[in-house]
């Protein structure tokens, strides 16, 4: 089979979600990588700094001659074996680090002599990371955008997925958006929440037509920050309204925050100690808000909040958190969402339930 050529065509590799083998140590990994890539380092974290101060003390000949000291044996054999299994499993990848210099052509002539060919990414992670950049900022400039929004509880994230061109920013972020909206597994890296936003714009703008659809957020999505522009398109952006009742509202809350979140810490934990972490969970979301709740208000849902998850602990009955939804969302979040719509009256495209977004979202799908 002939060899693939290196390549610098980044938007294919997205597009594409080609796979990407990262071979920068583990703590550069951590900071920010790709959608799909995997970390496969040619040196590990204490094996990278020895040999970046030999690079500063004693410039680049020694530092290589360092690197090929500390990555040799049995710990180059098992990182070639580690190479050749991702390359075993992804053919059709590309290996990259960070300037597309040293680290990547050291790997790639490892593994060729391994007898296996296999390309990289021209210029590395910085040209991937500058290209991301870049295109998001244009995408966000030129791009046609419409907000679902609605009041809290309506299912607007559940919703926006039966759009016809949707980005959903807190599936990308991976929490809700609110002060309950953390999820089991941990959060993006800012970095890496800013490479997944750029690769959903770039395959809503090249893959799909018409208008992108995004749920209406808040700058910051738990920890991860909206760039400013893009916060900026959707304060000012038409509007669909997504409503519901407050009964289906109080259900959609209790499936997503009770529901599925206890049996996700379980899932992840384990009956007992998942039990207690989602106990922790649910009434440390609580009391992130107290001051904006007041005192008396906050200590009357919290007493409804454990009257409820002590239901649950001994029946399995889930309905006693209702006592503490409706309140939250007729006496503390309504208002809120209420306020700010008021000050977006004129841009609002269409008003009302599920089917009736969706069914205006399908007839205007390339306006």
């Amino acid at each position: 089979m002939a060899s693939r050529p290196d390549t610098d065509n980044y938007l294919s590799l997205f597009l594409n979600d080609t796979p990407l083998m990262d071979v920068r140590a583990p703590v550069e990994f951590a900071r920010g990588s790709f959608p799909g890539a995997e970390n496969a380092p040619l040196m590990n974290d204490d094996e990278r700094h020895r040999v970046g101060i030999c690079y500063k003390e004693k410039g680049q000949d020694e530092a290589i001659r360092l690197g090929h000291q500390l990555v040799s044996g049995d710990i180059k054999a098992q990182r070639i074996e580690a190479w050749k299994r991702f390359i075993a499993r992804h053919p059709e990848g590309y290996l990259f680090c960070f300037r597309g210099g040293l680290r990547s052509r050291l790997t790639q002539q490892w593994i060729q002599e391994a007898g296996i060919d296999y390309p990289l990414v021209k210029d590395g992670y910085k040209a991937l990371r500058r290209f991301l950049i870049d295109s998001l900022d244009n995408l966000i400039e030129s791009g046609d955008f419409r907000i679902i929004s609605g009041r809290t509880g309506t299912g607007k994230t559940r919703v926006l997925q039966h759009l016809p061109n949707p980005v959903d920013l807190e599936g990308l972020a991976n929490h809700r958006g609110s002060s309950f909206g953390r999820q089991v597994t941990p959060q993006p890296s800012q970095i890496d929440f800013e490479n997944r936003l750029a690769v959903a714009m770039l395959k809503a703008h090249h893959l799909n037509d018409g208008p992108v659809y995004l749920e209406d957020e808040s700058r910051l999505v738990g920890r991860c920050a909206m760039p400013d522009a893009l916060q900026e398109r959707i304060a000012h952006a038409p509007l669909l309204i997504l409503e519901q009742t407050l009964e289906d509202r109080t259900r959609i809350i209790r499936e997503d925050y009770v529901e599925n979140m206890s049996a996700d810490y379980m899932s992840r934990d384990g009956e007992e100690a998942g039990w207690l972490n989602f106990r922790d969970y649910l009434l440390g979301a609580l009391d992130r808000i107290s001051k904006r709740l007041g005192g008396e208000r906050h200590g009357k849902l919290r007493s409804f909040m454990e009257q409820a998850l002590a239901q649950q602990e001994s029946s399995g009955d889930v309905h006693g958190h209702d006592a503490w939804i409706q309140p939250l969302l007729q006496d503390y979040y309504d208002p809120m969402y209420d306020y700010q719509l008021g000050r977006k009256q004129g841009r609002i495209l269409v008003r009302g339930g599920p089917d009736a977004v969706v069914g205006w979202a399908s007839d205007n799908a390339t306006a």
